[in-house]
């Protein structure tokens, strides 16, 4: 951080909410708002060619949400530090943010000052998130390995059941005759695993449930 001035990028698609925060924190001394970005693609191009100290990423972004442009920027830019600010305290967003690269987590109504001190935080190399999800988080953790019940908790009961199923290597033909549901459900229900378990494919879906003890 030169001369002790810690570069940000604000993304956030809600313009009003973007600008009214780039503007708040350009008011604090010793930040300094270098860009703002309406998308995770923006998020991620500004991120790379201007190399922040940290982004505060919102996750619900369109094209490419908030948590994916993290996974990209702990790849792209590993140098940058990412605090997500996002409505969403269920534990799946925590923990999905968590896996991904963030090293801070608030939730959009915290105060200036937490909103400020978690950004100098993690400039300075360091993890913050706030009181009530830091507790959730060591609670999580301290509870050892996922298990196949408590993997995922992003997941319904319906989904990490055709997770399941899929990692065992059944085609969505052979799920949906196991489950008694139409071919046309369990697409749709993969997808739905896809879409939250930040995953690209097939193949990716099973090699991350395989890991947590799915499908044996």
């Amino acid at each position: 951080m030169a001369d002790d001035v810690v570069r940000v990028v604000v993304a956030d698609d809600h313009p009003i909410f973007r600008d009214g925060l780039a503007m708040l924190l350009g008011s604090v001394g010793g930040i300094d708002v270098v860009g703002t970005a309406a998308t995770g693609v923006e998020a991620v191009e500004l991120a790379v060619e201007l190399l922040p100290d940290v982004v505060v990423m919102d996750v619900q972004m369109p094209g490419l949400n908030g948590i994916e442009a993290t996974r990209r920027l702990a790849a792209e830019a590993p140098s940058v530090g990412v605090v997500v600010l996002t409505m969403s305290e269920d534990d799946g967003t925590v923990f999905t943010a968590v896996r991904a690269g963030a090293r801070g987590y608030l939730v959009k109504g915290a105060e200036q000052e937490e909103i400020v001190r978690a950004i100098n935080t993690v400039a300075s190399g360091g993890a913050v998130f706030g009181a009530t999800l830091a507790r959730r988080i060591a609670e999580f953790f301290a509870a050892g390995p996922p298990t196949a019940t408590t993997a995922f908790p992003e997941l319904t009961a319906r989904e990490r059941e055709i997770l399941d199923l899929l990692a065992a290597g059944r085609s969505n033909a052979q799920i949906a005759q196991a489950l008694f549901l139409s071919q046309k459900t369990v697409r749709n229900n993969v997808s739905n695993v896809f879409a939250k378990l930040q995953v690209a494919d097939r193949a990716e879906a099973i090699v991350r449930a395989r890991e947590a003890g799915l499908g044996r």
